[in-house]
């Protein structure tokens, strides 16, 4: 066939912060996310590989110069989610965000925690809020047409 190297291929990590992925499994099906942190080995309660997704619950709407600016604020609001997804249930696309999540501290305690959960997804919405209304990745802020 072609020459074969020694033992056992090295498996090329794509799956690295700041990549954008589509959700395959469960409420978030067909939502588009990125990934904030990955455990490529598993850690204690999840001996998988699987990685901390933070994305797009909702999509911002459509607006036109004729909506007031009340009405225009509203809908271009984006409301985010924070998951621990199995690596099996995302589907890596060839886009990434250049969103920097460090601040954030967003850890597997943080998901975990219903109370820091919530103050993890609102720093999160402020940072996609920000990206959103600058106009940058305009194709992560759209809905999937599928």
């Amino acid at each position: 066939m072609g020459a074969s190297t020694s033992g056992r291929a090295a498996m090329v990590k794509f799956l690295k912060q700041g990549k954008v992925v589509i959700l395959l499994n469960g409420r978030y099906a067909g939502k588009k996310g990125v990934i904030v942190k990955t455990f490529d080995d598993g850690i204690d309660g999840r001996k998988y590989g699987h990685c901390i997704v933070a994305g797009i619950a909702r999509e911002p709407l459509k607006v036109k110069k004729s909506m007031s600016e009340k009405k225009v604020e509203k809908r271009s609001r984006v409301k985010p989610f924070i998951k621990m997804v199995n690596f099996n249930h995302l589907m890596p696309t060839r886009y990434s965000v250049e969103v920097d999540f460090k601040p954030l501290a967003i850890t597997p305690e943080v998901v975990a925690n219903d109370a820091k959960r919530t103050e993890a997804r609102k720093a999160v919405k402020k940072l996609f809020q920000e990206r959103y209304t600058a106009g940058k990745n305009r194709w992560f802020f759209s809905k999937l047409r599928f």
